[in-house]
């Protein structure tokens, strides 16, 4: 099993690694790089390693007794699947001991209108799962007005976040965390997930309301505020 060490901030300043879920979500990936995936979020005490479904049995062995969650996705990248294979799909990770589960809500529902579906496919989860559920709205296929109604729903189903993106349709902008935290109230935290790639990046999404940052660059974040000689923002 792998080794860790207690996470804690540097001289009291925020530390990065404790907003990361490290991604890894290509369809092409190895078990030779989640592997290597799991080294890295024990390396940096990540909160979660986010990987696709088909690996969560091999990432909670390897993180077994560490402070790192695992997590994985659901409906993704489209969010179009049935609720019942949602469902199950979330439910079955659980089962294998992922504890986050960052669910793409159904779209296509939203821009129909059908709220009521939306809504329940989501509570569902939320209630049958026992975990903490993270929606991913996908804010750069909707409209401001789309995006409050699809926050708005999410949060009355009982999600624990609001997240930006797949990475898949579009990333994460300041303007869409600032929106997402303002319309939370302090009721639910905001993943910002999406084309993150710098300590910049990461830093003004922080600034901006998220309390996580998704994103398969966390080793190259780390290694820039190492260069910097700081791992603090």
């Amino acid at each position: 099993m792998l080794s860790w060490q207690p996470k804690g901030a540097v001289d009291g300043s925020i530390n990065l690694a404790d907003y990361i879920d490290h991604t890894l979500l290509l369809p092409m990936l190895t078990p030779e790089q989640i592997d290597q995936g799991c080294e890295v979020a024990l390396r940096y005490r990540f909160p979660s390693l986010c990987i696709p479904p088909c690996y969560v049995p091999r990432a909670v062995e390897r993180l077994h007794g560490s402070p790192v969650q695992v997590s994985t996705v659901v409906g993704f990248p489209m969010g179009t699947s049935m609720a019942e294979v949602k469902l199950y799909e979330a439910q079955l990770a659980v089962e294998q001991g992922c504890r986050e589960l960052d669910v793409r809500i159904n779209l296509a529902w939203l821009k129909a209108g059908e709220l009521d579906r939306l809504h329940a496919e989501i509570a569902q989860l939320v209630e049958e799962t026992g975990v903490c559920v993270k929606a991913i709205l996908e804010t750069a296929q909707l409209t401001e007005d789309e995006k409050k109604l699809a926050g708005e729903v999410c949060i009355d189903a009982g999600v624990a976040f609001l997240m930006t993106s797949t990475g898949w349709m579009g990333g994460a902008t300041v303007a869409d965390v600032q929106l997402l935290w303002q319309l939370s109230r302090g009721k639910v935290a905001v993943k910002a997930s999406g084309g993150i790639r710098t300590v910049a990046q990461a830093e003004a999404m922080i600034e901006a309301g998220a309390s996580r940052i998704g994103t398969s660059w966390g080793l190259e974040l780390m290694q820039e505020l190492n260069a910097k000689g700081s791992a603090s923002v």
